[in-house]
């Protein structure tokens, strides 16, 4: 008998032992997803992708002034930056008739107009109701879904409790990449079968939003072709849905991929059709030269509110416009 229960003693302490070191794993692990992401600052994480732009302007603001020439080549690498015609001539015009001609004195200019640009947009990101209701909208390959699972993990960061709404049940890739996002992250996410009607899972999303208590339901959209007149009606239903019980959809996003350049504006134009009230820039680390945040908000009065700077999910940062132009033009003073 002494021998069993000195058998069950040290079964019980192994299994005790057992316990802890899950409940001590456990801990952490909620200690690690209530961490904010590791965040790097937005001017070094864009600098190389806007590096290019910089050397060009540099070499032709140290040109000899006297000509057109300077002032149509300034122009001509502010478009290649993707900044448009618009934003361009403006910028040039502002250094052209303050009669300039040291390079210090040309970026100053530039700075100081950039930033004029670039101030007075709402950038916040607006949370109203219970559950706020955030939408994001884009073609396929913006990297809607990504960012989906950042916004997500940014606002689980920031103490809230998001459930994400994979609404896209067209592209089979989707509601899988969502949900392995989703796991990892530890987000609850509501989902329809393939092929299912989009406007129904993201009601269906809302629904289980509100019975889990959570404070921000973010939906995942299609974006099979932009130029589909049919997809457009299918988000503009999803909208009305998301908001027909007298709740309000707080946030419609565009996520588009810095990389297309002014091609990109044709979207943001067919997208503006859904009541778009902001946009995430995304790849922002790669090839994209960056300039079409001015396009965007010169030519459509949409603040670009997010950029995303790499694949982790603490590479979603909130747009700020000094940061941009320090990284454009090199910081004030350097």
């Amino acid at each position: 008998m002494p021998e069993s229960v000195a058998s069950l003693a040290a079964w019980l302490a192994l299994l005790a032992v057992v316990v802890l070191v899950a409940v001590l794993a456990r801990a952490r692990k909620r200690r690690r997803r209530a961490q904010p992401p590791a965040r790097r600052p937005q001017g070094a994480a864009m600098g190389v992708a806007l590096s290019r732009v910089r050397e060009h302007l540099e070499s032709v603001w140290s040109r000899p002034s006297g000509s057109a020439a300077p002032w149509e080549q300034m122009e001509e690498e502010l478009i290649a930056a993707d900044m448009g015609i618009k934003a361009a001539r403006r910028i040039v015009e502002a250094v052209r008739d303050a009669g300039l001609s040291g390079v210090d004195e040309i970026r100053a200019v530039v700075r100081a107009e950039l930033n004029r640009s670039l101030a007075g947009y709402d950038r916040d990101l607006h949370l109203e109701g219970d559950p706020s209701i955030i939408v994001l909208v884009g073609v396929n390959g913006a990297g809607k879904t990504t960012t989906v699972a950042k916004l997500a993990s940014r606002l689980a960061a920031a103490g809230k409790r998001p459930l994400v709404g994979g609404a896209d049940t067209y592209r089979p890739a989707a509601d899988s990449q969502l949900k392995v996002w989703a796991d990892r992250l530890g987000v609850p996410m509501v989902s329809g079968a393939r092929g299912a009607d989009p406007a129904s899972v993201a009601y269906d999303a809302l629904g289980a939003a509100r019975a889990r208590g959570a404070d921000v339901l973010i939906v995942d959209t299609a974006g099979r072709l932009h130029t589909s007149h049919n997809l457009m009606e299918e988000l503009a239903k999803i909208v009305r849905v998301l908001g027909r019980d007298g709740d309000r959809v707080s946030e419609v996003l565009l996520v588009m991929d810095a990389t297309t350049g002014q091609s990109g504006l044709a979207q943001a134009r067919r997208f503006a059709r859904v009541g778009v009230t902001g946009v995430v820039l995304t790849k922002l680390d790669g090839t994209a030269k960056g300039g079409v945040v001015l396009a965007i908000e010169d030519e459509m009065s949409l603040p670009v509110k997010f950029v995303g700077v790499g694949e982790r999910s603490g590479d979603l940062l909130p747009f700020d416009g000094p940061s941009f132009v320090d990284a454009l033009l090199g910081a004030d003073g350097a």
